[in-house]
């Protein structure tokens, strides 16, 4: 069994035992979280597909911890202008472990 779930602007295929690294949730480290936002179920019986979601289906997983991502340097320059900037970013992020599909 199988779902398409949504959580932070992107879609993610799950089945259960997986490990996400996702956007950063407000849940804490050790606390289960669960999704709503379910695209789409496939199971032994057939797939489910929602419009825009699958009524009554759920994705249940733990947090396991929350870290932050590797960084990017974003570098722009002119030629010949002498102008620079460099900017740097780290993208928080929330590993998550799938426990459940309900759907």
């Amino acid at each position: 069994m199988h779902a398409v779930l949504q959580t932070g602007g992107k879609q993610y295929r799950v089945t259960e035992g997986d490990t996400l690294e996702i956007e950063r949730l407000g849940t804490e480290a050790g606390q289960t979280h669960t999704f709503d936002k379910v695209l789409l179920v496939s199971s032994d019986e057939g797939v489910k597909i929602g419009h825009p979601t699958v009524a009554d289906a759920t994705v249940t997983a733990d947090v396991v911890e929350h870290k932050r991502g590797k960084k990017v340097i974003a570098f722009k320059m002119k030629r010949r202008k002498a102008t620079r900037s460099t900017k740097g970013h780290r993208q928080e992020l929330t590993v998550v472990k799938i426990t459940g599909i309900k759907g």
